[in-house]
């Protein structure tokens, strides 16, 4: 382990939002091309904060990367991550690694629970709480804030077919129906119970992502007696479904017309313009949304006494295609894109050391965990596999990493300062682009042949050298995306 600091932060508060795309926080000076979304909140907040410009996750997505977060272990490649024998919930055993933290892992939360620290979760993420899910461990106290997606928390008149399609033009729910009867999945994640939970929400302060930050900030103040405390703030927003209220989506979009609040999670090349417009009009205005009640827990935190004792960490687990390359709506592995995997982090030292700086060196979710341990001057009970990057972002040290791997179900993504590698993890279906492509740039695996291999030996070992094989057997099924080379990258 580094040397602990000399003076050990007291407290830490980490706030992960889903879905929240790196160029939608202005703060990064590279704004969407389709939308001019403002988040004033979060900009001031990087102005005090260390700035980092090369943030990835460990593994996608959702739970596989929280896993990640909260233990500073590696999930990828996924050799304990096999559910597919579970049941009651479509994510499990369609993506790898999507389950619950492995008993054997210790979290961040127990590891500083355990050092006297009063730790507290607040989470609208319902699949962490589902059955069989453990995300609360070494936690005080957990609140789950009821509703997203189709969490099973109203019961009521089902949502007449005439309601559902005022929120989904017909046209992407047959869509979305493709694509999940393609994966073998008998129903539309978007079925009547998601509408049935926002259905009479009229007030700002019942929309998820504010009730998060209020309870968020409630926890503040009923603990401040608390000598040190770690709280986590799950915000489940901007994920979809893209509800939000008509004030935030009109500055993007002013007109009356349909609404389009889904993702189809497939290439839409010839998407009508004005669901495409209204579409990003409510991934944009929900962003703003969740700039607007971030900027109250961090309120809530100057008030209370905590803003300059506290470390916070803001980030996210990923991003989102909005129909950015290819006609695509939605996140995928394969072919892995920026929008996607290009995180947004921020950290604010409580002494302003860092304020307003910025930082190129690589890091990746599950060196989170490390880095809070050594800023709080304690050593894990056991080895993490994530590099702790304080000295790298506080202290002027040298960078942890010259490159990052990330995975995603059957494939994997390998980036350094020159390129983005992405191929099957049987070494197949190779694409390479430049890192900073464009939004047309082609593939140029098959002129790069050496490179391809180099860039999947070392995404293999990075994984620890082997694959499980239920996994390459779910990869024998992925098919080659147009443009990858047809040639296999381990020869």
């Amino acid at each position: 382990m580094p040397d602990k600091p000399a003076t050990p932060i007291k407290n830490v508060v980490l706030v992960i939002f889903d879905s929240l795309r790196l160029d939608a926080l202005g703060c990064y000076g590279t704004p969407t091309p389709w939308a001019d979304i403002q988040t004033p909140n979060l900009d001031a907040f990087a102005r005090e904060s260390v700035r980092f410009t090369r943030a990835y996750p460990e593994s996608l997505p959702t739970l596989c990367a929280r896993r990640a977060i909260y233990t500073g272990k590696r999930t990828f490649p996924f050799h304990n991550g096999d559910y597919s024998h579970m049941k009651g919930d479509w994510c499990v055993g369609y993506f790898p690694g999507w389950g619950p933290i492995p008993e054997e892992q210790h979290t961040l939360s127990e590891i500083l629970s355990a050092q006297q620290f009063r730790t507290g979760l607040v989470s609208d993420l319902y699949h962490q709480f589902k059955p069989g899910k453990n995300f609360w461990r070494g936690f005080d106290q957990w609140s789950f804030i009821r509703g997203q997606e189709t969490d099973h928390q109203r019961s009521g008149r089902v949502p007449t077919q005439e309601e559902i399609e005022r929120w989904i033009p017909r046209e992407f729910s047959e869509i979305h129906d493709r694509v999940m009867k393609a994966a073998n999945k008998d129903s539309f994640w978007f079925d009547s119970k998601a509408l049935l939970n926002m259905r009479d929400r009229v007030r700002e302060e019942q929309w998820f992502n504010a009730q998060v930050m209020q309870e968020a900030a409630r926890w503040v103040e009923q603990n401040g007696d608390a000598e040190r405390v770690f709280l986590t703030v799950e915000c489940f927003d901007p994920h979809e479904p893209w509800f939000v209220p008509e004030h935030y989506r009109k500055r993007h979009d002013p007109h009356d017309g349909r609404e389009q609040v889904i993702s189809p999670y497939a290439e839409i090349p010839d998407i009508p313009e004005d669901l495409l417009r209204r579409t990003r009009a409510n991934y944009a205005g929900l962003v703003e949304m969740c700039d607007r009640w971030f900027g109250h827990l961090i309120e809530s935190l100057r008030v209370n006494g905590r803003l300059d004792d506290t470390l916070i960490v803001v980030t996210a687990d990923h991003g989102h295609s909005i129909w950015d390359r290819r006609g695509f709506i939605g996140k995928r592995h394969y072919p892995s894109d920026p929008e996607t995997f290009h995180l947004p982090l921020l950290i604010r030292h409580p002494q302003g050391i860092g304020a307003g700086t910025q930082c190129d060196a690589f890091v990746q979710a599950h060196d989170i965990a490390p880095t809070v341990l050594e800023a709080a001057g304690i050593t894990p009970p056991e080895p993490m596999d994530g590099r702790s990057f304080w000295k790298t972002a506080f202290e002027g040290g040298e960078p942890i990493r010259r490159h990052v791997t990330v995975g995603w179900g059957g494939s994997l993504t390998v980036i350094d300062d020159q390129w983005w590698f992405n191929c099957k993890v049987d070494g197949t279906g190779a694409l390479l682009y430049p890192v900073r492509r464009g939004l047309s740039d082609a593939s140029v695996a098959h002129e790069q042949p050496e490179r391809v291999r180099e860039f999947f030996r070392t995404g293999k070992a990075d994984a620890g050298g082997t694959f499980p094989d239920y996994l390459l057997k779910r990869t024998a099924a992925l098919a080659d995306h147009p443009g990858s080379a047809p040639f296999n990258a381990d020869a």
